[in-house]
């Protein structure tokens, strides 16, 4: 069984890593954090954990297989080389910086120590990412043309925290938080993004809250990828125009729709094929975040772990690559180049 140390355990460590870690098999033996609170909790969540207050102090814990980075963004590329230091294999959370040339860094860092590294890019697992990447590749729409992507809610009252508050350049605002997700989820259908039109403004909270871009991808396929918190009428999760036909989600996990005449008609089923006023239900991939982990604790037996773990941490700096563009696009109100870094400096 592989063991975690798990560094940090607020909604990310505790509500989204910790269920996929438990569903994938992985123990998690050892949580930083310096929360009574959180530490009470890791405590009743998994029975014999040893919690410490400091990530120094969790890397010095004994006979850890991987390193969980479930921390502020903010902090991601400087917890990642302090794991590096450590030398033990890490996992971090998306996004794996705040910009291009900071992740850039941060991954051949972790090359040049020769330190396994990969991302929590988890939504890619989605069994609804899985599905609409099968009806790409049997070509149930034809030919693509146009992939729309939401990730719509409505919190007119915004949280009060670290995400809502922090400057973008800390790891703060919804295109850092959610474009992460569904840039990547874009990238993984059509190929890397060349080009970038955006608006994205701060409606309620000093971060951004609302954000929409228009991604060229090389293949030719636009993505348009919304998020926002301010949508009183969330839309559709997905849809995906194609030269014989549409592919339409409204329903996603964990999240409400208003389209009601969109909603899957069983839990086998994920989304719809239209034809004009013809439909057909679509059904539902087999997939699991915790796919995701088990495909690192599989990489982690390999002969060469980097090699094969599951989401390529240069995949992460394309993403980051898109969202800086996404900012000078905004910005400057034009189309914006992708300029990703090469693999060597």
């Amino acid at each position: 069984m592989t063991r975690v140390a798990l560094a940090g355990y607020g909604s990310a460590g505790q509500t989204i890593h910790t269920p996929v870690l438990r569903e994938a098999g992985l123990r998690v033996v050892a949580v930083s954090t310096r929360n009574e609170e959180r530490a009470a909790a890791a405590r009743s969540d998994h029975p014999g954990v040893q919690v410490v207050p400091t990530l120094d102090a969790l890397l010095a814990v004994p006979d850890v297989d991987l390193v969980v980075l479930a921390t502020p963004s903010g902090g991601h590329a400087d917890h990642v080389r302090q794991v590096v230091d450590a030398g033990l294999p890490c996992l971090v959370d998306k996004p794996l910086a705040v910009d291009t040339r900071s992740a850039a860094d941060t991954v051949r860092y972790a090359e040049a120590a020769g330190v396994p590294l990969t991302v929590f890019q988890n939504r890619r697992f989605d069994p609804e990412q899985a599905t609409v990447a099968r009806v790409v590749a049997e070509g149930l729409v034809g030919t693509p043309f146009r992939y729309e992507m939401r990730w719509e809610r409505w919190r007119p009252v915004p949280k009060d925290r670290w995400r809502e508050n922090a400057a973008p350049a800390e790891g703060g605002g919804i295109l850092l938080d959610l474009h992460s997700h569904l840039v990547d989820c874009a990238v993984q259908l059509f190929g890397p993004v060349v080009t970038v039109f955006a608006t994205v403004a701060a409606r309620t909270t000093p971060a951004e809250d609302d954000a929409f871009l228009v991604c060229r991808h090389a293949s030719g396929v636009v993505s348009h990828l919304g998020a926002t918190s301010v949508s009183g009428a969330p839309g559709p999760r997905v849809r995906l125009l194609g030269t014989e036909a549409a592919y339409v989600m409204a329903d996603f996990t964990g999240e409400p729709s208003i389209w009601s005449g969109q909603a899957d008609p069983d839990a086998g089923h994920s989304g719809w094929l239209y034809r004009d006023d013809e439909r057909s239900p679509v059904v539902r991939a087999a997939a699991s975040q915790a796919d995701l982990y088990r495909a690192v604790a599989a990489a982690l037996a390999a002969p060469d772990p980097q090699a094969a773990m599951p989401v390529d941490p240069w995949d992460a700096v394309h993403t980051l690559a898109v969202l800086d563009a996404a900012r000078a696009s905004a910005a400057q109100e034009q189309v914006v180049p992708v300029e990703t870094p090469s693999r060597t400096a």
